[in-house]
């Protein structure tokens, strides 16, 4: 009887209010899980502060909770979310070109990028992506998807994975997330299956991926451009103020009682709550505050260390491009480490390095650049490199040397 009249409710408030996001209406229901809200945050140092310009790699597991056929979403379609979010959050996005003119010298690159994990909560190899199928034909925005024993699936450690669950949610809410300070059990973004990625269940208007880039946008302590509140304040100096909340695909400029010049709203912003199609940017200090949560102190601090999207780190992983073992007879040095613009490769002897090549990749795997080896000391330029990690490999025959690498580099944020 309680579950009915649940429903009930939800579905006059969906009827009344056709907000697109229910991160609000999820806090405001349950107060006592986000203290954090009405004090200072006050998270545990996890080891060190982000670097200047470094790129922020989030490892992401994917919880695919299905009922029937069409819901048990193909690992392709997750794919296509992953490239949204690593071109929305790299202000990579195609339709980046679309923000008008007055926006754009606050439209922003937050180096924010993401990976699916490649090493479980257990030390074992995975692909980052779960399917499970489930006995509950629909889940209410509640939780009961993130615990295996209300037919969800157990979240994986906050600290190191940004758990993402899809399923069939209620109602015309199409997602919400736990913003930071949030229960561990808890912690994470919820995503409706037929408003994720860009093929298969995905459903215009909510078929370009941005669902998934808003509420990652909450999970990083941004709020709705309107702050909620008629003329309200999101906390964002870049952001104008707008009167309530976007819909549809507007016009620029698109004008309120509350516009404070003739450029009126920024409808345009991922925080806003228009279609995918007419979403395209974050501002200069959106950036800044998503980037402050990974900075010594700040709730996502943790994820620095996180390298569970290395799978040579896994039992029964490959390596970053095929599972040939490492081998130890390769004498070399790699310095300096942490490096600005160049390393250099030193083999201890004058005949180790015949035939061998340089092979760099980024942490999710990809490889970035090959070079063959022609001297016992050879200095690699690395200059065009965005700060963070790397994975250097040097390769030859069947045996291998693998370093991780930190660059150093100064930049905006």
């Amino acid at each position: 009887m309680r579950i009915i009249f649940t429903i009930i409710g939800l579905t006059l408030t969906f009827f009344v209010s056709a907000q697109r996001c229910g991160t609000v209406d999820y806090a405001r229901q349950h107060p006592s899980l986000f203290p954090h809200l009405t004090s200072t945050p006050n998270s545990v140092s996890h080891g060190r502060d982000t670097l200047p310009g470094e790129v922020i790699v989030v490892p992401v597991v994917f919880h695919i909770l299905y009922n029937t056929g069409s819901q048990n979403i193909s690992d392709q379609q997750v794919r296509t979310q992953l490239a949204v979010l690593n071109a929305d959050y790299r202000r990579r996005n195609a339709d980046a070109g679309n923000t008008p003119e007055p926006f754009k010298g606050v439209a922003a690159d937050p180096r924010i990028s993401f990976c699916l994990a490649k090493v479980d909560p257990n030390g074992n190899y995975t692909t980052g992506i779960i399917h499970k199928y489930t006995t509950q034909s629909l889940f209410l925005a509640d939780d009961e998807m993130k615990f295996s024993s209300s037919a969800g699936d157990d979240g994986w450690n906050p600290q190191k994975y940004l758990n993402i669950w899809v399923c069939n949610l209620f109602g015309r809410t199409l997602g919400y997330a736990v913003m930071p300070g949030g229960p561990a059990d808890r912690d994470g973004v919820v995503i409706q299956y037929s408003a994720f990625g860009t093929m298969g269940t995905a459903e215009a208007p909510y078929d370009k991926g941005r669902t998934a880039t808003h509420e990652i946008g909450h999970w990083l302590g941004l709020r709705h451009t309107w702050g909620d509140a008629v003329c309200g304040d999101d906390s964002i100096a870049d952001t104008p103020p707008q009167q309530t909340y976007s819909s549809g695909c507007p016009s620029f400029p698109h004008l309120s009682g509350c516009s404070v010049n003739n450029y009126g709203d920024m409808f345009m912003n991922y925080m806003d709550f228009t279609d995918d199609a007419c979403m395209n940017m974050f501002t200069i200090d959106q950036a800044k505050e998503m980037r402050g949560q990974f900075a010594t102190g700040g709730f996502r601090n943790s994820f620095l260390n996180s390298s569970v999207c290395d799978s040579s780190l896994a039992a029964g992983g490959p390596l970053p491009t095929d599972s040939q073992s490492i081998s130890a007879n390769i004498s070399l040095s790699v310095y300096p480490n942490p490096f600005s613009n160049q390393v250099t490769v030193k083999f201890n002897d004058a005949e180790s390095f015949s035939g061998r090549s340089f092979l760099l990749y980024d942490v999710a795997g990809k490889l970035l650049m090959s070079q063959k080896i022609t001297a016992q000391s050879t200095t690699i330029s690395l200059t065009t490199l965005g700060a963070g990690m790397y994975i250097l490999r040097v390769d030859g025959g069947s045996s291998k040397k693998i370093f991780k690498l930190i660059k150093e580099n100064s930049g905006q944020f």
